[in-house]
């Protein structure tokens, strides 16, 4: 079965997506046995996280999309071998990541990496700053990291994976991931230091 899904312009998200948890469990079974209406109603309620995390790794709206794209895509190929033992976010999840790591790896990502100037292009996720002005330098300053230094700082940092795991999927050694989380930090600083 063939699938085109376009992405809105900004997508909405449940006000939490874990209490929607059960009700994705339903929607997944019923998407497995063929019902695109079911993972239509998944795409929605998942599609603006995963933008922005591709957004955030890959540092180019374009790639964002195609990667987002590329995640839903391989999640409907793939929906029977997903076991229901995490949560069907955390799968998907996992799947945007390796999607944009082999863009990336293929050097199939732009190396321009302009971000949009406007909030409102991003989603706001998962960063615990409040004032909206640091929120935004954040942002920008993290845009302005260098690729690798970015990729190992959004995943350790913002999504909360581990130096083993981020080595493994960049086939890095663990001290080379460490090395680009200090060196991440360190340009961070520098850029947001008054």
């Amino acid at each position: 079965m063939e699938m085109t899904i376009s992405l809105p312009a900004r997508a909405v998200m449940p006000e939490n997506p874990t209490r929607a948890e059960p009700a994705v469990v339903v929607l997944v079974e019923r998407a497995r046995r063929g019902e695109l209406p079911a993972f239509e109603a998944l795409y929605r309620i998942h599609v603006g996280r995963i933008y922005a995390l591709c957004l955030r790794l890959s540092g180019h709206p374009g790639d964002a999309e195609e990667a987002t794209q590329d995640c839903f895509v391989r999640a409907w190929k793939g929906l029977g071998r997903f076991r229901g033992e995490a949560a069907f976010s955390s799968w998907l999840h996992r799947i945007a990541v390796r999607v944009v790591f082999e863009r990336f790896r293929e050097g199939r990502l732009e190396r321009s990496f302009s971000y949009p100037s406007s909030d409102s292009e991003i989603e706001s996720v998962a960063l615990p700053i409040s004032p909206d002005g640091l929120r935004l330098d954040l942002e920008s300053a993290i845009r302005k990291l260098p690729p690798m230094a970015r990729l190992v700082f959004v995943l350790h940092d913002v999504e909360g994976y581990g130096h083993p795991e981020i080595a493994s999927l960049l086939k890095l050694a663990v001290g080379t991931s460490k090395a680009h989380l200090h060196r991440a930090r360190q340009l961070l600083q520098d850029q947001l230091e008054p």
